[in-house]
C-alpha cells in the first residue's frame, strides 16, 4: 500500500505568495485592493496559515501594505519605488552580465536571440504576457550563467514593482523599445564585448527607471 506523502508547509506557502503574487503583478489585484486571507485562503484551496505567511512577504516586497486590526490592501503604483527597484534590479543585472558574457557558449546567445525574437512578436501583437515572459527569459540566460544566486534572488525580488508599471502602461496602449535594445546586447555578448554588453544592459533598465515617470 502505497503512502501520500504530506505537501510541506513551506511549498504551501510559496504557492500562496506566487499566485497572490501574479494577481497584484497582473493587476487582477489592483492597486487598492483590499485583501482578505480567509477569502484568498477558500480561492486557493489553502489554509490561511500559508496565505498569512504569504502576506507577510509580500508586505515585505512592497505589493502589500497592512495595518494591525485593520485592512491588508494592495498597494498603489508609486513611481518613487519603481524608479529604485529598477535601479537595483539594473544593478544585478549589470553585475551578472559583467561575469556571464566571457561564460557564454553559442547555445546561451541563441537561446537569447529565440526569446527576443518572441518578445518582439509579442510586442507587436499586443501580447503583455508573453512579451513580458520572453523579456525575463532572455536576461535570465545572463542571470544563470553568472552563477551569482544573490544577484538572482535580489532582482527577482524587486522585478514584481517594475513588472506592474510595465503592464499597466503597455495596457493604456504605450510602446516598448526594447527589442533593439536587446538586439544590441546580443551581439555583444556574441562578440563577447562585455563593455558594451554592460552598457547596454544598463541603457535597458535606465529606460525602465523612466517609464515610471511617463505619462
Amino acid at each position: 500500500m502505497s503512502v501520500v506523502e504530506a505537501i510541506p508547509r513551506t511549498l504551501l506557502r510559496d504557492r500562496a505568495y506566487e499566485s497572490i503574487r501574479d494577481a497584484i503583478v497582473t493587476g487582477e489585484l489592483e492597486p487598492g485592493a483590499v485583501v482578505r486571507d480567509a477569502d484568498l485562503a477558500e480561492r486557493l484551496g489553502l489554509s490561511r496559515a500559508p496565505v498569512r505567511e504569504a502576506f507577510s512577504r509580500l508586505v515585505d516586497e512592497g505589493l502589500l501594505e497592512s495595518k494591525p486590526q485593520s485592512y491588508t490592501r494592495v498597494t498603489p503604483l508609486m513611481a518613487g519605488e519603481v524608479r529604485d527597484a529598477a535601479a537595483v534590479v539594473g544593478a544585478m543585472h549589470e553585475l551578472a552580465t559583467r561575469v556571464a558574457v566571457p561564460r557564454l557558449f553559442a547555445a546561451d546567445v541563441e537561446a537569447m536571440r529565440a526569446a527576443n525574437e518572441r518578445f518582439a512578436a509579442a510586442v507587436a501583437s499586443g501580447d503583455v504576457d508573453t512579451a513580458l515572459q520572453a523579456d525575463d527569459e532572455l536576461h535570465d540566460v545572463l542571470v544563470r550563467v553568472s552563477g551569482n544566486r544573490a544577484a538572482a534572488a535580489t532582482a527577482a525580488r524587486y522585478t514584481p514593482l517594475i513588472r506592474r508599471l510595465e503592464r499597466q502602461r503597455f495596457g493604456q496602449g504605450g510602446n516598448c523599445r526594447s527589442a533593439g535594445l536587446h538586439e544590441r546586447l546580443i551581439e555583444a555578448c556574441a562578440a563577447g564585448d562585455v563593455t558594451e554588453a554592460v552598457r547596454v544592459t544598463a541603457e535597458i533598465w535606465r529606460g525602465l527607471a523612466e517609464l515610471a515617470d511617463s505619462d
